[in-house]
């Protein structure tokens, strides 16, 4: 008998910690922290950079509905805008 009583304190011998289970994994370690660095604060002293660039072009539905509006805007009939905007979007 005493030896049943032993044998069932050594059943107690893991402690599973309140709500947790022995299915449940380990957690992960936290991720690293996050590198936080200040904006470089424009001087007042230096020289203004400019860009000069071209701007990128304007899609090609976006050139033929301004080519569109335009005709429409000088009183073109439908089948003179058609042909404008095809002339004026191929620029």
């Amino acid at each position: 008998m005493i030896a049943a009583l032993l044998a069932a304190n050594a059943a107690f011998a893991q402690v599973i910690p309140p709500g947790g289970s022995l299915l449940n994994p380990p957690l992960p370690p936290p991720p690293p922290l996050p590198k936080i660095e200040a904006p470089l604060i424009p001087q007042m002293d230096a020289p203004i950079q400019q860009d000069y660039t071209p701007a990128p072009r304007p899609s090609f539905s976006d050139r033929i509905t301004t080519c569109l509006d335009e005709a429409a805007a000088n009183g073109l009939g439908p089948s003179a805008r058609a042909a404008y905007s095809r002339a004026c979007a191929n620029q």
